[in-house]
């Protein structure tokens, strides 16, 4: 759906050139009282506007392509994908999320754990696959996230909003952790550790700084700057 709220129905040739990471929803998120899908909305530093969810790990994911650097743009049920099964009837899914890479390179993803896919919706992947395969663009069905990772990304996700980038304490940090050290007696450097630790989980958010967040984040946490140019 166009930003205007029109939509159209083309061929595939026809809408690989479409900048989806900024169009609507194709429908509407639903949430009734005993579902067990909780819908909402994400702030999107990417897109500095909210992305629509349909469960908590579709959020999950969503969190990640914001925290991802290569990722440029995001839109959330960017369209529906048509087509006929083996007995004639048609079909259509909407992919839970398109991303614009910075290289201009499409990503569509579908979530869902790994245990809750029955055939009929193996057989929706593989045709939303295949059609990405045709129009250039990767598919990945996404599911279950390394909790530990989770945790530091939601945690980080918290300094997301430029408001948490305070000068000069942004360039004084970027200065203190380019040998790297541990987490606290690096901001501690800089000043009170309340006022500044933000600003560095801001910095680790933005790639500006990095850690390793297969290990749970805590003050004894090792941190390096990242050189410019360089995505970690």
């Amino acid at each position: 759906m166009k930003a205007d709220g029109t939509q159209h129905r083309e061929s595939l040739a026809a809408c690989v050139t479409e900048r989806f990471e900024y169009v609507l929803p194709v429908r509407p998120f639903y949430w009734a009282k005993g579902s067990l899908h909780f819908p909402g909305s994400w702030w999107s530093s990417t897109m500095g506007d909210h992305v629509g969810f349909e469960s908590w790990l579709e959020r999950d994911h969503l969190m990640f392509m914001d925290f991802d650097p290569a990722i440029t743009g995001i839109a959330s049920q960017p369209f529906w994908l048509h087509w006929q099964d083996e007995d004639g009837r048609d079909r259509r899914h909407p992919p839970d999320f398109f991303a614009r890479r910075a290289d201009g390179s499409g990503l569509v993803v579908d979530v869902r754990p790994d245990d809750r896919i029955p055939a009929e919706d193996a057989e929706v992947f593989r045709m939303t696959a295949m059609a990405c395969g045709q129009a250039g663009w990767e598919f990945r069905r996404a599911g279950t996230i390394d909790p530990v990772v989770r945790a530091n990304i939601r945690w980080l996700s918290r300094y997301r909003h430029q408001r948490c980038r305070r000068e000069p304490a942004a360039a004084e940090l970027l200065e203190a952790f380019t040998p790297g050290m541990p987490l606290l007696p690096g901001a501690a450097q800089v000043g009170d550790p309340v006022a500044v630790l933000p600003v560095a989980y801001h910095l680790l958010w933005r790639r500006e700084l990095a850690c390793d967040v297969s290990v749970l984040l805590g003050s004894a946490s090792m941190a390096w700057r990242v050189p410019a140019g360089v995505a970690q």
